[in-house]
């Protein structure tokens, strides 16, 4: 079964690291980009689902709740961490959207500064960025 994409995105193999979020259409600086979707989950399956993954599509929406964007995901679950991302995420009314954070090309990899994640911290970034600083959480 192949998986619906947000308007505007398309999933393809990434520099970063292994699929990621392109843009295939212009997002201008502050434009919402698309949802995060997926399956929404506790913190209890979170932890369960976490055991032995090296790659996890799970963001959280509070300290309880979070979307496990490998069931039902919309090519969100693949936007790669960058230490120089052109997205944010924030969560309205219990959504996880992105927007925007300058102009994004067609062709841009979409990348977000995930900040704190489910990640080990000791999770090694491979963004490239100047700024890089070498974690992926902060």
């Amino acid at each position: 079964m192949k998986t619906e994409v947000a308007p505007g995105i398309e999933v393809k193999s990434s520099k970063i690291d292994g699929k990621g979020c392109f843009a295939a259409a212009r997002f201008e600086k502050g434009r919402k980009i698309a949802e995060y979707v997926g399956e929404k989950i506790s913190r209890h399956e979170v932890a369960r689902r976490l055991k032995n993954r090296r790659r996890i599509h799970i963001s959280g929406i509070d300290s309880y709740w979070a979307i496990d964007g490998r069931c039902g995901g919309n090519g969100t679950q693949f936007i790669n961490h960058s230490c120089e991302p052109n997205c944010y995420s924030k969560v309205i009314h219990g959504h996880i959207l992105f927007f925007a954070l300058r102009d994004i090309e067609p062709g841009e990899e979409i990348t977000l500064d995930y900040g704190e994640s489910y990640h080990s911290d000791r999770k090694r970034c491979s963004c490239g960025a100047a700024s890089c600083r070498g974690r992926i959480n902060a």
